[in-house]
């Protein structure tokens, strides 16, 4: 019998593309799709998926929010979360999901948790180790305060105060007692009094603090050279091409994300 499965997503390409690669994978029938979270729910009542892909982040209610009212009438859902979080972050929640799967989504990683899916609603326990009350409970706020974070940064320039895109962010320093900021159009210094500071405003899994006097957005990264002692520095997208030096302590977490 084919999973007949759910796919659950706010953006249209996001699904679209999902859906693309279950076709790749034998015994999967894509059932459905929602563009946010009621809509997920209503479709779960209709069509009554094998397996729910769950994007965490979605209009009207989060995926988080769907699995927990899935849970509050006495559902079992069999999900795969969706999700752009730092697998560090991740971790940390000892997810009790079926899987998880990280964006953007790699077609060999979406089968391994399409696999565990199989095995589990064939196993002799099928329910084991799913979803529970309070792991969703922890997941959400993980969320909530992921959206409490920065979206614009008021720079110093001069005499004028320029507000920019947490995004375009290449990296910030501490500089002679004030925090550097870099873009790839504007250099100018924060009001924030230290780098911990400002890191707690930005978004973990995107501004790493790579030295204790740098942070730096990892979708910013240029190149990776290698330094003395088995070190890096990073090479960054600016104007310039800074060259940011990797802390021993942070070169070990540089390479396994990097599969360095």
């Amino acid at each position: 019998m084919a999973i007949r499965t759910l796919v659950a997503d706010d953006e249209d390409l996001a699904r679209e593309e999902l859906c693309f690669l279950l076709a790749g994978i034998p015994g999967v029938e894509v059932v459905g799709q929602a563009a946010d979270g009621p809509e997920a729910l209503d479709a779960i009542d209709q069509l009554r998926p094998d397996l729910i892909l769950l994007d965490v982040q979605m209009p009207g209610l989060t995926g988080f929010e769907v699995a927990r009212r899935l849970l509050a009438r006495g559902d079992t859902p069999y999900v795969v979360f969706i999700t752009a979080f730092d697998r560090y972050a991740i971790e940390a929640f000892d997810v009790n999901a079926v899987d998880y799967v990280l964006k953007p989504v790699a077609a060999a990683r979406l089968e391994q948790a399409v696999d565990r899916a199989r095995r589990r609603i064939s196993s002799d326990r099928p329910t084991e180790g799913l979803l529970d009350a309070a792991t969703l409970e922890r997941l959400a706020a993980m969320v909530a305060k992921r959206a409490a974070h920065l979206h614009q940064l008021a720079l110093r320039v001069g005499e004028r105060f320029l507000l920019v895109q947490v995004e375009e962010i290449v990296h910030a320093s501490l500089v002679d007692d004030a925090i550097t900021v870099v873009t790839n159009t504007v250099t100018g210094t924060s009001n924030y009094r230290t780098l911990d500071e400002l890191q707690a405003r930005l978004d973990p899994a995107v501004f790493w603090r790579v030295h204790r006097s740098h942070l730096v957005n990892i979708n910013k990264i240029k190149e990776i050279v290698p330094w003395f002692s088995r070190n890096y520095l990073l090479k960054m997208k600016d104007a310039k091409a800074t060259e940011i030096p990797v802390s021993r302590s942070q070169t070990k977490r540089l390479r396994e994300y990097l599969r360095l």
